[in-house]
């Protein structure tokens, strides 16, 4: 469930290569090279979307290497743990690339920033244009785990290579509205170019490379489809955000948003 490094994998490999018919894993849709070019990492260039499980990966290795002190993070890459699970002939493997995953347990909270706003009554939401239009890779984890759980009991899947996401075409204007009506925030979601952000405003990504993904091969080939479906599985997010707050909430909540002042300072603006 969690190779987070070389090690973890051929740990895997080197214990149950002679004992298992095959090793289900569990990989990250960070792999695919629109993962760097969306923080910039790479230049020039735009990965068509949804991307399949052929589309390009990351050229550079070890993503967070530098950026903490945690010893995890130095290390982790999914990509070259998938290729020593791939490389073990003795014991097959199948590959789950993930997307996003929200609902209980998650957490890096995902949906909180945003339920967070509504809660405090803000009267808008105010979203940078590009941000808006962007689409991501989301799963609800009860759909995630039904995915796992086929691939684990069909032996189709053996040598495969998953995607699972949602479906795509829902943008993070439509994530933000779609919370909105779970609560009853009667608020708005304000959208305006990059140009009217303010200078305080830090969020730095391409935000032209959507992170998609076409997942339909886990559907066509093993059947899968959510058995929970988005609505139901904001709504049950929503509850356990709410039952489980983050320890420590900035009014900011991620660099994707503004903070209230200067959120109020734009929306006094736009009334004069």
């Amino acid at each position: 469930m969690i190779p987070y490094t070389v090690k973890d994998a051929q740990g895997v490999v080197n214990t149950f290569q002679d004992i298992a018919q095959r090793v289900v894993a569990i990989s990250s849709q960070d792999v695919y090279r629109a993962r760097d070019i969306i923080w910039q990492r790479e230049t020039g260039i735009i990965d068509p979307t949804p991307l399949t499980e052929n589309s390009p990966l990351r050229s550079q290795l070890y993503p967070y290497l530098g950026l903490s002190d945690d010893p995890f993070a130095q290390d982790y890459d999914k990509i070259p743990v998938e290729r020593v699970l791939r490389s073990a002939t003795e014991l097959p493997a199948t590959i789950i690339r993930l997307p996003m995953v929200y609902g209980a347990g998650d957490y890096q909270h995902r949906l909180y920033p945003y339920l967070k706003r509504m809660e405090d009554n803000r009267p808008a939401i105010v979203l940078e244009e590009k941000l808006a239009r962007w689409q991501g890779c989301y799963g609800y984890v009860e759909n995630v785990a039904y995915a796992i759980a086929l691939a684990v009991n069909d032996e189709r899947a053996k040598g495969l290579i998953y995607n699972v996401a949602e479906p795509p075409g829902s943008t993070e204007g439509d994530l933000v509205k779609a919370i909105a009506h779970i609560v009853g925030w009667q608020g708005k979601v304000v959208i305006l170019p990059k140009t009217q952000m303010p200078d305080t405003w830090k969020f730095k990504a391409n935000l032209d490379q959507h992170w998609v993904t076409n997942s339909t091969p886990i559907r066509t080939e093993l059947g899968y489809t959510e058995i929970v479906d988005r609505h139901e599985a904001l709504k049950r997010t929503v509850a356990w955000e709410r039952e489980h707050p983050p320890e420590a909430v900035s009014e900011k909540g991620h660099s994707k948003l503004l903070d209230y002042k200067d959120e109020d300072t734009i929306l006094a603006n736009l009334k004069s």
